[in-house]
């Protein structure tokens, strides 16, 4: 295909600005409450604004690209970011931070939408594996560099003590939203043909997924996978705030950064297991292990603590795509349909740490942020009742092996 090597390159930098702008709520989580003077139930309802976006949009968002074409879509959701950015750094305060969130949060979920299809189609299906196992280690790389330029904005000289610094990023947002939509209608993107697979379907299909006992349980998967990652991506910097008195602009956001670095970590070793091991045993011990960190994360000393917050991030890497591939290997049709309705499920995010923010006024951040043991063990249920009709592929590890010896020359 002309021009793969430049709209791989645009996807991949799509992939990379969803990440960077998303994980960035995380660190300023402490420096908002400050700024604001927020309780935290008003806090909790930064990042409930920006996922409710995820559970209106994903549906609607896929029968867009369907009906309209990637260019289309990608120009909306740019816009929706644009138009939120400008709105938090021309009117900073918190109700243009929670509007301006929502904003954001509507466009990224378009581009979560689009972006899939379009690199099947840029890429060509032969490499789409390979392609997606990159967006997911840009994304990565992202996830970890946004916590890093916060840390350094907050560090520059002058910045100690200011008030409302962390605006200049939501004006870089601007310029470079803007640089983003001047590329969308100059590239030359591919139109889309959606597979049967990916079609969202109608709204039969739909009342027929939503019949089953077992898409309703794998929705609540979703939802409580991320309401476990947003919660402790949102609120570990505020918990070693406030209990172990750590710096948030310093090693707080460096936390954050770690979490979302080793998350990335994870899914290499995520991606060799589920070679070996059937994938709900891989998500049962990744789970378990989760479970273990996050109770040493919250009721550690100091030192345990920094270190097991990142750590829970390697655990958790492989538990969005392992619920998600058992629920879509559960159904024997409808799988695009299914997907959105998974993707809806994303509004997790909103609600956990909204929550835990309510509850974190009345009894406490320690015993709120607890709550996150109930998600990951529904998670640890999902190993158990899952029946999918495809398994994942497995081999010996002798296979595995021999597969990547070198063979000798005849």
């Amino acid at each position: 295909m002309k021009h793969r090597a430049l709209i791989v390159g645009y996807i991949l930098l799509i992939w990379f600005v969803i990440s960077f702008v998303t994980n960035l709520i995380g660190p300023l989580m402490p420096i908002i409450i400050q700024d604001f003077k927020l309780s935290l139930s008003m806090a909790g309802f930064l990042p409930f604004s920006f996922f409710l976006a995820y559970g209106l949009v994903s549906i609607p968002g896929g029968m867009l690209v369907e009906a309209r074409g990637p260019r289309l879509t990608i120009l909306v959701a740019f816009a929706l970011n644009l138009a939120g950015s400008l709105a938090i750094g021309m009117w900073p305060g918190y109700a243009s931070a929670v509007g301006g969130l929502f904003v954001i949060g509507l466009g990224m979920a378009l581009l979560q939408v689009v972006i899939n299809p379009l690199m099947r189609t840029a890429g060509g299906e032969a490499h789409f594996a390979f392609f997606s196992v990159m967006g997911q280690l840009v994304f990565g790389l992202a996830s970890f560099l946004s916590p890093m330029a916060f840390q350094w904005l907050m560090e520059r000289p002058g910045a100690a003590g200011g008030h409302l610094v962390w605006i200049a990023f939501y004006w870089a947002f601007v310029a470079g939203f803007v640089a983003l939509i001047v590329a969308n209608q100059t590239l030359p993107l591919p139109r889309v043909e959606i597979k049967d697979d990916e079609r969202m379907g109608g709204w039969a299909a739909y009342r027929e997924l939503l019949a089953r006992r077992d898409v309703r349980l794998f929705f609540l998967g979703i939802m409580a996978y991320v309401g476990t990652e947003q919660t402790l991506a949102n609120w570990m910097s505020q918990f070693l705030a406030t209990y172990h008195g750590v710096s948030a602009t310093e090693a707080g956001a460096d936390a954050v950064g770690r979490f979302w670095g080793l998350m990335s970590l994870g899914c290499l070793l995520g991606l060799a297991l589920l070679k070996l091991l059937d994938s709900r045993v891989v998500l049962a011990g990744f789970t378990v292990l989760a479970l273990g960190s996050v109770a040493l994360a919250l009721f550690g000393p100091a030192g345990a603590s920094q270190l097991a917050f990142p750590a829970s991030g390697f655990f958790l890497s492989v538990m969005f795509s392992v619920v998600f591939s058992l629920g879509l290997n559960s159904v024997p049709r409808h799988h695009g349909a299914f997907s959105g309705v998974l993707c809806t499920g994303i509004l997790g995010g909103a609600i956990a740490p909204m929550v835990v923010g309510v509850l974190g006024d009345a009894i406490g951040l320690r015993v709120a942020m607890s709550t996150v043991f109930l998600t990951l063990a529904y998670i640890l249920s999902v190993s158990a009742w899952a029946r999918p009709l495809v398994r994942n592929e497995t081999v010996s590890l002798a296979q595995l092996l021999s597969r990547n010896r070198p063979r000798p020359e005849a």
